[in-house]
């Protein structure tokens, strides 16, 4: 039997820093990655991609800003708006993709689910949120918006302005996951859980709704990896491997960590919260909840694991 992976693009995948985020751009990007993606295809595997969608879902806030102060275009919640991302950069990579593979005189079935993700009301993340999303304003802005809308506003770090701040919750359910396993063990390659996935809960017994929340889309994309029962799980980023004291003169590039060494680096601060942190987090959790291996590598190296970093139990 073909193995299967789930392998997660990271936020260069579409968009790159100093990029407007054109389309034509984000078309350009996707395609090299997704020509990176061949050499497993043709290898056997059975594919699960997954991505990134903050760069996009922020204009999509911004042009829900302007179209509501320029023509009173009513504002759709985040919820939608993820919606909204999950189907056009599945669009981009799906197309992309199949420009890539009749290149190499491939056809393969590529198909993008708009994902929702479960999550729970309770969670503590609701208590404090902190993930900020959309664009700037003044305190006296931040206020009234934060009046109108019951939503909390905080300053940035860097002294830009005011953001609006959301939850970041942990997944607990994929939507359609079964759906997605069949398509993919079938030969199809899935593209799924854009942006972490659409969050929603239980308003009431057999009641779902969205939620102002952003998932984060590793820790989703692993749990997607459990609950198809895929064998091996990859995050592309931008670095070949994982590092001990990076960018210091005794940093140690890691070939490979078990499960107790990933955690404890974790709690010494090797890996910070805004980068590898929340990769290596979901390395683990994948591999402690059945996982075979999860790879860390750049999209370059996908089809050599010994170029990445590999986290297993033992």
């Amino acid at each position: 039997m073909n193995k299967l992976a789930v392998v997660a693009f990271g936020g260069n995948a579409l968009l790159r820093a100093g990029q407007k985020g054109t389309i034509s751009e984000q078309e350009k990007n996707a395609y090299d990655t997704c020509e990176k993606l061949v050499p497993l295809i043709q290898k056997g595997y059975n594919l699960v991609i997954t991505h990134g969608n903050g760069p996009q879902v922020g204009n999509i806030l911004l042009q829900n800003d302007g179209g509501k102060k320029i023509h009173g275009v009513p504002e759709m919640p985040l919820d939608i708006c993820g919606a909204y991302s999950q189907g056009f950069i599945g669009y981009i990579i799906e197309q992309q993709l199949r420009n890539a593979l009749e290149a190499k005189g491939m056809d393969e079935d590529i198909i993008t689910l708009i994902t929702q993700v479960l999550v729970d009301k309770n969670d503590p993340a609701f208590s404090n949120p902190t993930k900020p999303i959309g664009p700037y304003y003044s305190k006296e802005e931040a206020e009234k918006l934060a009046k109108e809308t019951n939503s909390t506003y905080k300053e940035d770090a860097k002294g830009n302005g005011w953001r609006k701040v959301v939850a970041s919750p942990s997944p607990n359910r994929i939507a359609n996951r079964k759906s997605i396993a069949k398509l993919a063990r079938e030969g199809n390659i899935v593209i799924a859980v854009g942006g972490g996935g659409i969050p929603v809960f239980y308003v009431e017994p057999h009641k779902l709704e969205g939620i102002d929340a952003v998932i984060d889309k590793d820790l989703a994309s692993s749990l997607l990896a459990n609950q198809i029962g895929a064998d091996e799980f990859y995050i592309i980023t931008d670095v070949p491997k994982v590092c001990i004291n990076f960018n210091k003169p005794n940093e140690v590039k890691l070939d490979r960590l078990t499960i107790q060494d990933a955690e404890r680096y974790l709690a010494e601060g090797q890996f910070g919260e805004g980068s590898m942190g929340p990769k290596v987090k979901a390395c683990i959790q994948f591999v402690k909840n059945g996982g075979k291996e999860a790879i860390i590598t750049i999209a370059d190296q996908l089809h050599n694991k010994e170029a990445g970093t590999i986290i297993v139990l033992n």
